[in-house]
């Protein structure tokens, strides 16, 4: 059966913030044509919401319905007719959430409704976040939103279910079926005992492997309990064995006689060390002694060495320094002479700056002067121009609005065309002659023509003559006295008498406004910026300065100095003072040379003076001192010495090494340390035996050779049970996977059904071509000329065509099969060309034949030529909103 949508009334739906609707959908094509941003896929994010989104969950799609920033409840109403009979459904969401569902069956609310809808359109509730096309069914295969067609995708579940049904006839199997389904469900239940959806060990394999696990634990603790004990046993009889021997090693007193014949050795090594010390002590003494007089000797002959050295080179410094006197005092008086030549210009040049200062104020004080009386004329000429400029926008303040002008102009017309009415419809009558006694209205009658537009009496004497006009007449002169009174009063409120007048008040404020934009042009060229006075360009400023202004000397000025002049002076003595510079730099520069050759002369001098002068001191020192007069006897005799005490080192050092202090030392203390070693050892053998006999005594009681064996039988018993459970699980698998392989067999069958029905729509499309289908019905390639393209390597025109077309494909099937089904394209064929777009339009129109396709574009010209029904969106106020 097909689906046919008659109604679609949103309000409060994302975008659509007020009521709108479109009505009058047809069984065939209908066509929404709208521009973008209007809502239209708003329109079937709000048909899915209307359907299939539970109306009282509020998960991340139902928030989103809700037009941003708005606290408020999205209803959606829409009817349309399945299977021959009228529905209706509304829905509401987030505030107030409710569902209505009228149909065959009368009104469902709440749940009852939703289980309807299901049950009618043949989807499943969906529990996602963000809205699953898979739940949907048929619907969610052929209702595409914007984009959803540039890819060629599979259908879901739940169609590929009914299409196998559909085609279980043809195929000759069952597989996939409510047969299927059955069988399937109770090795499922079976296989969940054992396994988890994604093939995890889990329920009756975990418990029988925990209980392997607690039965072999418990197995290897009383295995361990009881080896621990057997263990036991042989630590106690070692223990007992190893207390035994060092009993004996205790009892043997060869150690102890061992230990008196090294304390002996001992007293022996440490006086042969003493008498080492003594004779090193010694020689250190009389050798310190020779190293001090040598070392006097020493000193004594390089102190008379530097001062020979000294003393000639004191003679060369003072010989060259004699040499270099002469120079620097040259370069010193020069240094003089020029910083006298340097003052005298310096002087020069700040009386020549002092002279060109004084002749520049002058020249600035006459300029100011010059400045401040052209400003005094140009303020005089600008308040002239003011007063014209204040006189002419006067005059422009009278300038007549042109909406009052065009009032005017009309009224006198009106009063115009009023009069050359009243002129054709009246009556018009001329007296000639003597008008004396002659009455017309009871007034004396002038000599002349006169127009009657109303009835008027002229009376001759006695008789009296009545004249009535035309009926038109009348209300002639009632429109021209309206019109005449309409422009008095216009001229009243604009103080005029006439249209003239108007006029030429116009053209006067006309005429003034050029006025002062000739006058605003002139105030710009008489208040110009002056640099001289400080001025800033501007009538304000030139106002400002003008109020500002103290009044200055203007006495007879002094004579102006010729500036060239002086600043030529100053030219020169720069010149000079820079001459002078040069020349002191330069008597600097050679005193300096001068300088820096002394420099190292006077420093050599004073250094070679100092050096004498240590150089005697320290002789002086080393001959005061009393043994410098038997010196060399002395270092001789001091030298025979050292020998002497270097021969008694030599003997002490062989007799202290026959006996070695810290050889012996370490051999007592070797002994001590085995004795204090075996009587630690007694002590903890002793606690080991008494430990272990308390063990042994404890653990021999419990019976833990019969617990061994008991928990051993179980670990048996379990792993017997594991084994078994396993197997029963890896049977369920094998069973489970058969069952899939024979179902993906049986798929593989459906294929071929599905291309043949394909492909007579896309042979239209791509003639000559073979279609290949996946298991899960889903379009793998085309096949063009023995070449195999995967339909992600085709354009991305025709993956939406092809995509377009598939979807056709199954809606033919599923109308087979009796499922509600309905085409809706969300801004279909964007990627066509001319010729395709044309021929996709023809199959659309075709396939609206069978069922009813919804096309919702803003593309007016692809479609204007498109034979269907024409809808638009329009705002209305939904019934109960």
């Amino acid at each position: 059966m097909s689906l046919y949508l008659r109604r679609i009334a949103i309000d409060g739906f994302r975008k659509f913030r007020e009521a709108m609707a479109i009505e009058g959908l047809t069984d065939g094509l209908n066509i929404v044509i709208e521009p973008n941003e209007t809502g239209k896929s708003t329109v079937l994010e709000a048909l899915r919401a209307a359907f299939f989104v539970r109306h009282g969950t509020k998960n991340q799609l139902a928030q989103s319905f809700a037009p941003y920033g708005e606290a408020v409840g999205p209803e959606i109403q829409v009817s349309f007719d399945a299977d021959g009979a009228p529905w209706t459904v509304t829905k509401r969401f987030l505030r107030g959430a409710s569902i209505e569902v009228t149909g065959p069956q009368g009104k469902a609310q709440g749940e009852e409704a939703e289980a309807r809808l299901h049950a009618l359109l043949g989807s499943v509730r969906d529990t996602s976040q963000r809205g699953d096309a898979g739940s949907y069914g048929a619907l969610g295969l052929l209702w595409v939103a914007q984009a959803e067609a540039l890819t060629v995708t599979g259908p879901g579940q739940i169609v590929r279910d009914t299409v196998r049904s559909t085609l279980e006839a043809e195929v000759g199997s069952i597989m996939g079926g409510p047969a299927y389904a059955r069988v399937r469900t109770r090795i499922d239940e079976q296989y969940g005992r054992y396994w988890s959806p994604t093939g995890q060990k889990r329920g009756r394999q975990n418990e029988a492997r925990e209980r392997v696990e607690q039965a072999e634990a418990a197995a290897r603790d009383a295995s361990e309990r009881l080896a621990g004990l057997e263990r036991t046993f042989s630590e106690l009889e070692s223990a007992r064995s190893r207390l035994k021997v060092v009993h004996r090693e205790i009892a043997d007193d060869t150690d102890v006689q061992a230990r008196k014949d090294l304390t002996a050795s001992l007293e022996t090594a440490r006086a042969a060390a003493q008498i080492l010390a003594t004779r090193r002590a010694e020689h250190e003494a009389i050798s310190a002694k020779t190293r001090n007089l040598e070392d006097l000797v020493d000193r004594h002959r390089k102190a008379t060495d530097e001062r020979t050295s000294a003393e000639l080179a004191l003679e060369a410094a003072r010989s060259r320094r004699a040499e270099v006197r002469e120079g620097l005092a040259t370069a010193q008086q020069r240094l003089a002479d020029a910083r006298s030549a340097l003052e005298a210009a310096r002087t020069a040049r700040q009386e020549a700056r002092r002279a060109l200062s004084a002749g520049e104020e002058l020249l600035r004080t006459s300029r100011r002067r010059s400045a401040v009386s052209a400003a005094r004329a140009r303020h005089a000429e600008l308040v002239d121009l003011e007063r014209l400029q204040v006189e002419a926008a006067a005059l422009t303040a009278t300038l007549i609005p042109a909406k009052a002008m065009d009032a005017i102009e009309a009224n006198e017309r009106l009063v115009a065309e009023a009069r050359a009415a009243r002129a054709a419809g009246a009556t018009r009558v001329a007296l000639v002659g003597d008008a004396a006694g002659i009455l017309i209205d009871g007034e004396p009658m002038a000599i002349g023509e006169r127009t009657l537009s109303g009835e008027t009496r002229v009376r001759f004497g006695n008789a009296e003559l009545i004249i009535t006009p035309p009926a038109g007449a009348a209300s002639a002169e009632g429109a021209l006295s309206s019109a005449l009174e309409r422009q008095a009063s216009a001229f009243a409120d604009l103080g005029l008498t006439s249209l003239a007048e108007a006029r030429a008040r116009n053209d006067t404020a006309r005429d003034a406004v050029g006025e002062l934009r000739t006058i605003a042009a002139r105030i710009a060229a008489v208040t110009p910026a002056d640099d001289v006075i400080g001025l800033a360009s501007g009538p304000d400023a030139l106002k400002l300065f003008i109020v500002e202004l103290v009044d200055e000397d203007e006495a007879v000025e002094a004579d102006i100095p010729d500036v060239a002049l002086l600043t030529a002076k100053l030219e020169a003595a720069d010149t000079a003072l820079a001459r002078a510079e040069g020349a002191q730099e330069s008597a600097v520069e050679a005193l300096r040379r001068a300088e820096k050759e002394d420099a190292p002369l006077a420093s050599a001098e004073a250094g070679a003076a100092s050096t004498l002068a240590n150089a005697n001191g320290q002789i002086e020192t080393i001959e005061g001192r009393p043994e410098f007069p038997t010196l060399a006897a002395d270092v001789v005799r001091a030298r025979e010495q050292t020998a002497e005490a270097a021969v008694k080192l030599e003997e002490a050092t062989r007799d202290a090494t026959a006996h070695d202090p810290a050889a012996i030392t370490r051999r007592i203390e070797t002994i001590d340390a085995r004795v204090k070693a075996a009587g630690e050892a007694r002590v903890k053998l002793e606690m080991d035996v008494a430990r272990l006999e308390g063990t042994v005594e404890s653990e021999g009681g419990k019976g833990l050779a019969d617990r061994e064996a008991g928990a051993r039988e179980e670990a048996e018993a379990a792993r017997a049970a594991l084994q078994r459970i396993t197997e029963e699980s890896d049977t369920l698998k094998l069973l489970r996977d058969t069952l899939d392989e024979a179902r993906d067999e049986t798929s593989a069958k459906f294929v071929g059904p599905v291309a043949k029905r394909a492909k007579r729509h896309i042979e239209r499309l791509l003639p000559g071509c073979d279609l290949s289908f996946s298991e899960d019905l889903t379009l793998e390639a085309v096949v063009r000329g023995g070449i195999s393209e995967g339909c992600g390597d085709l354009s991305r025109g025709t993956q939406e065509q092809l995509a377009v077309l598939t979807r056709i494909a199954f809606a033919d099937m599923l109308l087979e099969q009796g499922r509600p089904v309905s085409l809706i394209l969300d801004d279909p064929l964007v990627y066509a060309d001319d010729a395709r777009l044309d021929l996709m339009i023809e199959i659309l129109s075709e396939a609206a034949e069978r069922m009813q396709v919804v096309l919702l574009t803003c593309r007016d010209r692809a479609f204007r030529h498109v034979p269907g029904n024409r809808l638009s969106m329009a705002r209305i106020l939904l019934d109960g909103v």
